[in-house]
């Protein structure tokens, strides 16, 4: 770490958030004797963002002269080495004058430096103006207009031209349905609401404001599984038995429970009669006559097996009377009449 090197980052000016935290990790791993060479890795790490967006903002502070890339390829294993960087406040390395390099060829005149003087950047010449010391290579980075042709251009993915994207994490279809619901919410809360005898513009109970009545009562259909209309028909119900409102939604949920019971029951038994209708459409028979039910319950009455007193309804009785099939006596003593 280089203290003058994170001084000298704090005080730079104009630059973007992001750009100035890349900027001062560098500094961060700045070492005055040897200088500033941190992987991309390691300062993607320390900076918290990717290496695609790191490369993004190192081109930033290129452009602006604040820094400059020097990269070196490995005699031996032809492998890039890490990056050497240099900042702002630094002494410009010297340029190789004296002729090409011996391993390579590459090499610089007087005027291709890319440093007007001691200290100056000149961002804007050709990246290969600092040779590298070990095989003559310069720097191969965005900002060059003519990469290395043994590196080739850069290995990173560019964000902006990445065609996977990330899918939504809340699908717009799924947002917009929520939202209806909550609107066909108010509007059926605002109806009970008229139903039990609140006023538009009145003042509620405190057990009828906010997001916990509107929860209670969208429970009744969901867990009870009562429609608006029947929830609106219990709630009228009350009022006539009732001439105050209810304090709040819990006051009404015993009747909102007994008509989700009523209707199961209704649906049981619609559901029994239909299935022994369908059947009987399936078997080819017609409905039982008059006569034909007046003696099935008479056999009923006149045995000695047991005989439920709601099983026999008013108007058989008076099928079976009418045809003089069961006496009034024998009824009586069935329990029926």
């Amino acid at each position: 770490m280089s203290h003058k090197a994170t001084v000298w980052a704090i005080q730079q000016r104009g630059l973007k958030p992001t750009t100035r935290i890349v900027l001062w990790h560098l500094c961060d791993r700045h070492n005055p004797d040897y200088g500033c060479f941190p992987s991309q890795t390691r300062l993607a790490h320390d900076c918290e963002i990717s290496r695609s967006t790191l490369n993004v903002h190192l081109d930033r502070l290129e452009a602006a002269g604040l820094i400059r890339r020097v990269t070196c390829i490995d005699p031996v294993t032809k492998r890039q080495k890490t990056t050497r960087y240099f900042l702002g406040f630094e002494a410009p390395p010297a340029p190789n004058n004296s002729g090409p390099c011996p391993e390579s060829g590459h090499g610089l005149a007087d005027s291709e430096t890319p440093f007007a003087s001691a200290g100056e950047w000149r961002p804007n010449a050709v990246d290969a103006a600092i040779p590298c010391p070990d095989i003559g290579h310069g720097a191969v980075s965005g900002f060059c207009p003519d990469p290395c042709p043994e590196n080739g251009q850069s290995r990173v993915r560019n964000p902006d031209t990445n065609l996977v994207r990330e899918p939504l994490r809340e699908p717009v279809k799924e947002e917009e349905d929520a939202q209806a619901r909550d609107s066909d919410l108010d509007r059926f809360f605002a109806e009970l609401l008229s139903a039990l005898g609140f006023a538009a513009n009145a003042s509620l109970p405190a057990w009828w404001q906010g997001a916990p009545a509107r929860s209670h009562v969208r429970r009744w259909i969901d867990d009870l599984g009562l429609s608006g209309d029947r929830i609106i028909e219990v709630a009228t119900e009350t009022r006539r038995d009732h001439p105050n409102p209810p304090d709040g939604p819990k006051a009404l949920d015993r009747f909102m429970e007994r008509a989700a019971q009523r209707d199961a029951q209704g649906a049981a038994t619609n559901g029994i009669a239909l299935t022994a209708k369908r059947s009987r459409k399936a078997q080819g028979k017609s409905p039982p006559s008059a006569d034909e039910l007046a003696a099935f319950y008479a056999a009923k009455v006149n045995s000695d097996e047991y005989l439920p007193p709601s099983m026999i309804s008013n108007a058989i009785c008076e099928a079976m009377l009418a045809r003089r099939l069961v006496t009034a006596d024998r009824l009586h003593q069935r329990g029926v009449r």
